[in-house]
């Protein structure tokens, strides 16, 4: 039999997703399970999103140009406009979902066998994203001790080698819900200036601030407009993860002229979807509709982080922005223990899904004994959620 490719046999199964079969099998077997694992917001889609496909779901369904349709590149640009980012059509490309925008990213910076530095732990699905295109990932390590803010200049400079080409972070931060300072950021862009690196900042919770916490952005920061690279999605703002529509966004031309011969080659971003989130941009309500979801969402992670504080063992530092805490459990393996809950355990028949940390980590060992908690559940639901977490930890700490 002919042998699989390395991609193939490289890739990682998503943490994220890979306890699905077990999560199955309980509610197979009645059990109600509460899912904290993956970041999929229950707030409803703004009417006025559905309103523009229904108004354009007619005749025939044509494929937009492959940088996107231009009133979806002018919506946008009007959209980026609001945080005092000027950019023009063609420093912008509709991508399909944020995932292929991060893709197109580092197959316009990078060559096979290239790296790139990482702020760890970080959105795992990176990981597949750089094995797919050839690339190494080499984290920057931070901890939850610091609130996983980065470390000092000389920490990151010992990781730059001539095979690194970019530095990709994610602000606010996914897992960690750090967000990023002034400073922090300046000080990236010094080393991308020193060193003759890219930044690529992926701003999907660009909003999804907290405490007076502002996420400055990559495309914000002066004098390295010609090597910051922002990318960008619609999934988390609009509560719209099935829309797949997504951003990259540069003012160097070079960058968008790569990223666009990649566009062409897969044809065409979803078209619907872009009459969607044209006529969502050009209402007046989805201003209004992002800051009532973000005090929603700041209101869910009081809740979650409150709850946590009294979990005997557990310790995590209070986010400031996205929808995320990571937190440390009093366990030796969390992904063993969040498979416990799925397949041992139940309060009233009710049990809680949680994603292990350890694969949001590129060092190995580290994050063994952790979770992500994505707090995307109705305030009195993530309550309930936390009190299951909280007699699952004592049952499973008593049995060991």
């Amino acid at each position: 039999m002919p042998s699989i490719s390395w991609r193939a046999r490289s890739v990682q199964a998503s943490p994220i997703r890979k306890l699905k079969p077990l999560a199955d099998q309980a509610k197979r077997a009645g059990k109600k399970i509460y899912h904290l694992n993956i970041g999929q917001p229950d707030i409803p889609t703004p009417k006025e999103y559905f309103d523009g496909i229904r108004q354009a779901a007619q005749g025939v369904l044509a494929y937009s140009p492959s940088q996107g349709l231009d009133e979806a590149l002018d919506a946008l640009a009007e959209y980026y406009q609001t945080f005092g980012i000027p950019l023009s059509r063609d420093q912008l490309i509709v991508t399909t979902g944020g995932s292929e925008a991060i893709t197109f990213a580092m197959l316009a910076v990078t060559d096979v066998g290239d790296a790139i530095l990482v702020p760890e732990p970080y959105y795992t699905n990176y990981n597949s994203y750089a094995q797919i295109t050839g690339i190494q990932i080499v984290p920057i390590e931070t901890c939850a001790e610091d609130g996983f803010r980065l470390p000092d200049r000389k920490s990151i400079e010992s990781k730059i080698t001539p095979k690194t080409k970019a530095i990709l972070f994610c602000n606010p931060g996914n897992p960690t819900g750090v967000v990023y300072t002034k400073a922090e950021l300046e000080m990236l862009a010094e080393l991308a200036l020193k060193y003759n690196l890219y930044l690529i900042a992926d701003e999907v919770y660009r909003e999804f601030t907290y405490d007076g916490a502002q996420a400055i952005s990559v495309l914000q920061l002066q004098g390295i407009e010609d090597r910051a690279i922002l990318v960008d999605s619609i999934s988390k703002r609009f509560s719209a993860c099935g829309a797949r529509l997504g951003v990259i966004a540069s003012k160097n031309a070079s960058v968008m002229e790569s990223a666009l011969k990649f566009a062409q080659a897969r044809l065409s971003p979803p078209t619907l979807e872009q009459y969607g989130l044209i006529y969502l941009l050009k209402s007046s309500r989805y201003q209004d509709f992002v800051r009532q979801m973000i005090a929603e969402f700041q209101q869910r992670r009081d809740v979650v982080y409150a709850e946590l504080q009294k979990i005997p063992g557990v310790s995590c530092p209070k986010p400031n922005g996205a929808f995320y805490i990571i937190a440390k459990l009093p366990v030796e393996d969390a992904e063993h223990f969040a498979r416990w809950l799925l397949t041992d355990f139940a309060l009233d028949n009710e049990t809680v899904m949680l994603a292990p940390a350890a694969e949001f980590y590129a060092t190995p060992g580290k994050g063994r004994d952790e979770v992500r908690i994505a707090y995307v559940l109705k305030v009195d639901v993530l309550k309930r959620a936390m009190s299951i977490l909280r007699e699952g930890l004592h049952a499973y700490t008593q049995t060991r």
